[in-house]
């Protein structure tokens, strides 16, 4: 799949508040390496730098155009293409923190996925980690059930997009791969001025798989029918504003001793 940091980073602040949010969880003094799993175009590497900016801060992701946006807007940080769902072990490990914001729902497997993150961490490390959990939101429902239909599915046969697991298999998961851990989960309330708002949003996330296997041609027909759909289930309020709901799942872990 392709990623454009231009298109994700249009809502920068609303992507960016769940890493500050996750950040301020985190107890850990004066850690020594940081790694920011899935850093994207860098947003939420440069939270963990604001809070710790003597650490080594290292950024990983799978895709090259976001490395190079990263590189670029955050010189001072060091940021390396890694496709964690098979590469994690080619890191140095020993770090103090291992975070990741709004990635690991791309990839498969989180037993391993998530042995193997808690695994780069020394004794006292921490995993903080925050998956969206908007699975059974208007705008989810919505593209899948368009993906579904007898019109579509015929360009989408086998495509599974997210690998998020259910709150109760994360909890049964880190009970028995980790020391200790806290889970919480926070519902945002975004404010957009229009539902072509909401279609930008996704265009830059959830809605890009699909977009990918399209052909060129169909793919403004695909969104001009999710826009209809979108009109029907995000209503206006009284001052014409759009609340767009975005649960996002959290958890801190720690390694077994």
């Amino acid at each position: 799949m392709d990623w454009n940091s231009e298109q994700y980073l249009k809502f920068k602040t609303e992507r960016t508040q769940p890493a500050i949010d996750l950040v301020s969880r985190i107890n850990t003094p004066n850690p020594r390496k940081i790694l920011d799993v899935g850093c994207g175009p860098g947003n939420s590497t440069e939270v963990l730098y604001n809070k710790y900016p003597d650490a080594y801060i290292l950024g990983v992701d799978k895709s090259e155009e976001m490395i190079k946006t990263a590189k670029l807007k955050y010189p001072n940080l060091d940021f390396k293409i890694c496709d964690v769902s098979k590469d994690l072990s080619e890191l140095d490990g020993d770090f103090d923190i291992v975070f990741s914001n709004a990635c690991i729902q791309w990839v498969p497997d989180h037993k391993h996925l998530l042995e193997n993150m808690l695994n780069l961490l020394n004794n006292n490390g921490v995993l903080a980690v925050q998956i969206p959990m908007h699975y059974n939101e208007p705008i989810h429902k919505a593209i899948d059930e368009l993906a579904s239909s007898e019109k579509w599915r015929k360009y989408f046969a086998g495509l599974q997009v997210f690998h998020t697991l259910s709150r109760s298999e994360y909890y049964d998961l880190l009970s028995e791969i980790s020391e200790e851990f806290i889970i919480w989960e926070t519902v945002y309330y975004h404010v957009m001025k229009s539902h072509h708002d909401i279609l930008e949003w996704y265009r830059g996330s959830g809605l890009r798989p699909y977009l990918d296997l399209l052909p060129e041609t169909e793919r403004t027909v695909f969104e001009a029918e999710l826009m209809k759909v979108l009109t029907q289930r995000y209503p206006r309020q009284k001052n014409g504003d759009i609340i767009f709901r975005f649960p996002r799942f959290f958890f801190i872990a720690y390694p077994k001793r």
